[in-house]
């Protein structure tokens, strides 16, 4: 009996050392450690097609997070305008000064004029230079001018303008396209003829579109600029004309003397009609006359 428990307590002692590397062999193969992020999953194949391809570009998951808010705040079509008069020693001479100006800021002329007239002459140009010369290009002027005596400057954000003048000429490109497709497929001349006039009028559509997306983008790139120029008096110089005076005397003597012409022509294109009248009255005034004597008692 004693040599039967040797076996058993030896049984029973493997049993104890096995059990806790068999329990331990499973969780270290069932919970591996982590490796790193999965890798993302490949799309589905009708992503990959041409079409969604396309449409996808415009998707703000593509561009990334606020790409297209980006673009649109960087990019913003603002045209500015500016009116000022001023009062300067010369005018030609200011005239070519602010040439100049619009020159260095590679910016042009784009009309001038200029009225000669003795008492108060002025001139008159207008300028486009680039929209991020404009604040340099206005404080110039006023260095050039002796005093300015109105100013005024304009913003208009266009953006939003030239956003669906972009969407207008995308979809009238995409219907040239489909009238491109419908014309290799025209059999008849009818067909032929309508789908060209069709073609046409959008083709058309594209030109306005496209002319004024220039007309914005030109405006915007260049602002304008109106410039009023008066001539002004020296300091100390006198107000007061003698030769000015005269002349507005002689004038008034002139028109008085056009006056009382043409009454006197009046007078004589009617001198038969206040004659007759005038018979009339004396022939009436006589006979009230010759009643009167004939009626005083003798």
């Amino acid at each position: 009996m004693k040599y039967s428990m040797k076996p058993i307590l030896l049984i029973t002692t493997l049993a104890a050392l096995l059990i806790p590397i068999a329990c331990s062999s499973p969780s270290a193969t069932s919970n591996p450690a982590p490796a790193g992020p999965a890798a993302p999953a490949a799309p589905p194949a009708f992503l990959l097609s041409k079409s969604m391809s396309a449409d996808s570009a415009y998707a703000p998951e593509a561009n990334g997070a606020g790409g297209s808010g980006e673009a649109s705040a960087t990019d913003r079509k603002i045209v500015r305008t500016g009116s000022i008069t001023m009062q300067v020693g010369d005018i030609s001479k200011s005239q070519a000064d602010i040439t100049d100006i619009a020159g260095q800021a590679k910016g042009y002329v784009v009309s001038s004029n200029q009225r000669a007239d003795d008492e108060e002459p002025t001139g008159y140009i207008s300028i486009r230079i680039p929209a991020g010369s404009f604040n340099d290009v206005m404080q110039k002027l006023r260095a050039l001018a002796l005093k300015v005596t109105y100013e005024k400057t304009n913003s208009q954000d266009v953006t939003e303008q030239y956003m669906d003048l972009q969407a207008q000429l995308k979809n009238y490109q995409a219907t040239e396209a489909q009238y491109l497709e419908l014309l290799k497929k025209a059999d008849t001349v009818k067909d032929i003829l309508e789908v060209q006039r069709e073609l046409s009028n959008v083709r058309g559509n594209i030109e306005r579109v496209k002319g004024r997306m220039q007309y914005l983008e030109r405006t915007s790139d260049m602002s304008l600029i109106e410039i009023t120029l008066a001539k002004s008096r020296p300091l100390g110089e006198s107000t007061w004309d003698v030769a000015g005076i005269f002349k507005s005397a002689v004038d008034g003597l002139i028109v008085l003397g056009q006056i009382i012409l043409g009454i006197l022509i009046w007078l004589l294109v009617f001198s038969p009609v206040w004659i007759i009248v005038l018979v009339i009255i004396f022939l009436v005034r006589r006979n009230k006359k010759a009643q009167a004597k004939s009626a005083i008692p003798k």
